[in-house]
């Protein structure tokens, strides 16, 4: 094996390093806004997740006096995907890298 070869097959390449960063795990945050109502925030979760009563209004409580909570974490294309529906419904959503994985 020369040099080259060893030095080539030790790095990943760019476009591998790419697709592992879209593969891996993100997170959907809901962030605080001073517009929707505390019930409503707990409908929409309930709605979009699939949320019981009580996990629905332990995250909507968590935006409210911590100003964010994770509301889901996996793939990208699905992160993605909730945060848009949660757009859709008004809520203020964002990606964030899960780097803890």
């Amino acid at each position: 094996m020369t040099k080259a070869q060893a030095k080539t097959q030790g790095t990943p390449a760019p476009q591998a390093e790419t697709e592992l960063a879209l593969q891996g795990a993100w997170r959907v945050v809901v962030l605080n806004d001073p517009v929707n109502l505390m019930s409503y925030v707990v409908l929409v979760f309930k709605k979009v997740f699939g949320f019981d009563e009580q996990t629905a209004r332990r995250h909507m409580l968590e935006v409210h006096e911590q100003g964010r909570s994770v509301v889901w974490s996996g793939l990208r294309e699905k992160a993605e995907a909730y945060a848009f529906t949660l757009q859709q419904w008004h809520l203020t959503a964002v990606l964030e890298s899960d780097e803890a994985h």
